[in-house]
């Protein structure tokens, strides 16, 4: 979508639009390598849990995927009695695991002892599994990288030892934003080697999530992987999407509030921040910039307008300058951008627009001063 038009039409900046036709795009896309496949899929609601896209998925999907009491809540609002909810997280808490255990379908115990202090509760009510750490690294960059040295995120595949027999099903996740199929195929090719039969005892495995389906060009090796592992294994296979459903179709519109020289160069203040985006700052990324040209004769900074120093988006080059008043579009910040927004410095929330399959541009949600105050007193 080109926000080109669109962004002039908003009533107010920032503004965080999500592309109703992309998203149906990314989903239809899901439900035809699910047909392929054989595969079941479930969105990882953490990357947005927003109430249009969770019902999108209801519709398209095999159900949700959940890393806490709250989203399994909303999980369980959004899906009835239909659908999966699947959760794993390291965050379970003693004392709201009746609670959990009633709203999900499956449970992935994070740790031997989470499972032997809380499996015990979950028999009969739910499917029990473990999240699997296959000690498989495929990526240099320790914050991204679920296998790390000294990982939280799963038992280790070494001590898994008689605890396979107690359990329906497996889950691990290993990857970021990964663009082709070898990590899978490798990850699989070592449970098969490290597991053997003992797969042959399970009900279930899902592979998580992590792997940007639209952007990969052959899906034949997941095709079929998933089908050996149904036909070798009897297992039914889910996957956990987020990002690859939501990344691409969500944009953060903001408007230029100032400009002025620093030591020579020219700053550009926006009325959003990295508090917006907070990853930006996490990760110290320059995002995406529809309006930037890299062989534009014009450089400055854009700024966030915040107090924080490191309140930065990078330096751009432009054809023109920016100047007051101006609309500038990050794009693909549909994942794990609006679910992080804060209100630091009490500056308000992006309103929230979608542009629906007629791409007509609809306001849909917008916070406001009581919203803030309701925050802190």
């Amino acid at each position: 979508m080109d926000l080109t038009i669109e962004k002039a039409n908003l009533d107010s900046t920032p503004a965080f639009v999500i592309d109703e036709n992309r998203l149906i795009k990314n989903l239809s896309d899901l439900v035809e390598l699910k047909r392929q496949s054989g595969c079941q899929v479930l969105y990882s609601m953490k990357a947005l849990p927003f109430g249009m896209v969770l019902k999108l998925a209801k519709k398209y999907l095999d159900g949700l995927s959940v890393s806490s009491l709250f989203e399994a809540r909303l999980a369980k609002e959004i899906l009835g009695d239909t659908g999966h909810i699947h959760i794993s997280t390291p965050g379970l808490r003693d004392d709201e695991f009746n609670q959990v255990i009633e709203l999900c379908s499956h449970i992935s115990f994070n740790s031997i002892c989470q499972y032997q202090r809380l499996a015990g509760f979950a028999t009969n009510r739910c499917a029990v599994g473990l999240r699997l750490n296959p000690k498989l690294s495929f990526t240099n960059d320790s914050r991204f990288d679920p296998c790390r040295l000294y990982s939280k995120l799963g038992i280790d595949i070494d001590s898994l030892g008689s605890i396979m027999d107690k359990i329906e099903g497996l889950h691990f996740h290993t990857v970021f934003s990964t663009t082709d199929y070898i990590p899978l195929v490798e990850t699989v090719a070592l449970l098969k080697h490290k597991l053997g039969d003992k797969l042959s005892q399970l009900k279930w495995l899902n592979l998580g999530g992590g792997y940007l389906y639209s952007q990969i060009q052959n899906h034949q090796p997941f095709i079929d992987l998933v089908k050996q592992l149904k036909v070798a294994y009897d297992l039914e296979v889910y996957i956990e999407p987020g990002k690859a459903i939501v990344g691409d179709a969500g944009y953060l519109v903001t408007s230029v509030i100032d400009c002025f020289t620093s030591d020579g160069k020219t700053i550009v203040v926006l009325d959003t921040s990295v508090n917006h985006n907070p990853e930006i700052f996490e990760y110290q990324r320059k995002p995406e910039l529809l309006e930037a040209n890299g062989e534009g004769k014009y450089s400055c900074l854009l700024v966030g307008s915040s107090c924080l120093a490191g309140d930065l988006f990078g330096e751009y080059q432009f054809e023109s300058m920016p100047k007051l008043g101006d609309r500038l579009v990050f794009p693909n910040v549909g994942a794990y951008s609006l679910i992080k927004a804060n209100r630091f410095n009490g500056y308000n929330l992006p309103d929230i627009y979608k542009i629906d399959t007629e791409n007509n541009l609809k306001l849909i949600k917008q916070n406001n001063y009581l919203n803030y105050r309701e925050q802190w007193t």
